[in-house]
């Protein structure tokens, strides 16, 4: 069930009133709603994978339990390793069988052997990378002592499966979401008008941002070759607006579905294009997944106590591991090998903490310096996105060829309507000045019925809605 549909316009107020008006006295019924609700809005895209993700949910609250009951060391890791394997094994067959047989194959034809490739027709169950990692946080904190295992599954199943985050999170921790669902929760008008405001936020930038950007997008990345280097760059761009606007609204949508419910999500995004440097980057764009990378991979694996080149090769596997997380083709991991690339210098000459605050900080508009490292990061993000959003890597360096060899090249997108720049003009301001509240803690009554009023007449003014589905539906 898409965010952007009628049915989930059907779907959330439903939910709503039953949860607060029939509900309201029952906790453990509100409970077992959101886990019913969870499953009908997961099952909605294909219900044979409901049995995966139950069984996904079990496993995991079953092995938290084993390892916190465990008496030994070796049986704490044995039914950790358990946890893992299983939850990794499920995500490699559905998610890179096809993609490791093929490496496989083309590897063997290399030299000089013709294997007789087997590959699966297998459907990639949405939103399976954001779920397994749900519930591997949840048993890595058990196995580090960071958390106690709940002996209430319900809770625990809707943990996995609350339904604003089910499918592209963000990806939450249960030191973080699952206490909020032992509380008993009080209707608050002030939070679920912040979470309206959200959801209308995150319906803009999906409807009338990246959806319009996704023509002209669509239209550079098929005929590449024919492009002139203007339009190949504008490309890139819009494709960076494009995966921003459609990833952080459903991030914000996520958010305000959550806080109708009295709950608070973990925020993904901080405004990431205003960034002085990539490290300042990536510590605002997906944030849930960069940190869950930091806290289960690069920590464990030593961080930065080595020192500069301990730090460099744990940087690399934590890209080279976040590109592969993202799908299963040899451009997601050059995408993540090109931004560690790019982190490198930092960790060398000790500057990646130098901007850990929000640029401009105080002021309305930034200085000369500042301009130019947002638009020299920004630069550097956007070359990375087109290995990103390229089909294989062929595609990508014709992309990065074309646009050396037809710099001068003449302009012809038929996709290309200047009326875009005016939603896109729009969330630029909006983003910038709230930039360091965000978008949720504006203040002053008629200012934000304004905003609100705004909002709706854009989407109605500019939005797509053809129910395009979310990028990061794929991942």
């Amino acid at each position: 069930m898409l965010f952007n549909s009628i049915e989930f316009a059907v779907f959330l107020p439903v939910v709503f009133v039953v949860y607060w008006f029939v509900l309201k006295n029952s906790l453990r019924g509100q409970n077992l709603l959101l886990l019913f609700a969870g499953y009908f809005f997961y099952g909605w895209w294909d219900v044979r994978f409901l049995g995966l993700l139950f069984f996904s949910t079990f496993l995991d609250y079953f092995s938290g339990l084993q390892i916190h009951q465990a008496l030994s060391h070796q049986r704490k890791k044995l039914w950790l390793l358990i946890s893992v394997i299983a939850n990794l094994g499920f995500l490699g067959f559905f998610k890179y069988y096809n993609f490791f047989a093929e490496s496989f194959a083309a590897l063997l034809t290399q030299v000089g052997l013709q294997p007789n490739l087997w590959t699966l027709q297998i459907i990639l169950p949405v939103g399976i990378s954001f779920y397994t990692f749900h519930g591997l946080s949840y048993v890595f904190d058990i196995y580090n002592g960071k958390t106690q295992p709940t002996k209430q599954f319900v809770e625990y199943g809707v943990f996995v499966c609350f339904f604003p985050l089910l499918v592209a999170g963000p990806i939450e921790r249960a030191t973080h979401l699952l206490p909020q669902f032992f509380k008993s929760r009080v209707f608050n008008a002030a939070l679920a008008t912040q979470g309206l405001r959200l959801i209308l936020w995150g319906l803009f930038k999906k409807m009338a941002v990246a959806d319009n950007c996704s023509k002209v997008v669509d239209e550079v990345f098929t005929n590449y070759s024919t492009c002139s280097g203007i339009e190949l760059s504008m490309g890139a761009v819009f494709f960076a607006i494009q995966i921003y606007c459609d990833f952080s609204g459903y991030s914000d949508i996520a958010m305000g579905s959550a806080r109708l419910f009295g709950f608070e999500l973990l925020t993904n995004f901080k405004t990431p294009y205003f960034s002085r440097d990539i490290a300042e980057f990536w510590r605002r764009w997906h944030i849930s997944l960069t940190t869950w990378f930091r806290d289960y991979v690069y920590i464990p694996l030593g961080g930065s106590k080595g020192g500069a080149w301990s730090a460099i090769r744990n940087t690399i596997v934590i890209f080279l591991l976040s590109g592969f997380w993202h799908g299963a083709n040899w451009t997601f991991v050059f995408w993540g090998a090109l931004n560690a690339l790019y982190f490198v210098p930092l960790l060398l000459t000790g500057t990646n903490r130098n901007h850990v605050d929000t640029v401009a900080s105080g002021r309305m508009l930034p200085n000369i310096k500042e301009l130019a490292q947002m638009a020299f990061t920004f630069s550097l993000v956007c070359v990375a996105w087109i290995l990103f959003r390229s089909d294989n890597l062929q595609a990508a360096f014709g992309y990065f060829s074309a646009m050396a060899s037809n710099t001068f090249a003449g302009f012809s997108l038929s996709a290309w309507n200047s009326i875009l720049l005016v939603p896109i003009g729009f969330w630029l301001l909006v983003d910038w000045t709230t930039r360091e509240a965000g978008v949720s803690e504006v203040k002053g009554t008629w200012r934000l019925v304004a905003f609100d009023i705004f909002l709706i007449l854009m989407i109605l003014a500019f939005g797509s809605f053809s129910h395009r589905s979310f990028i990061y539906f794929q991942f």
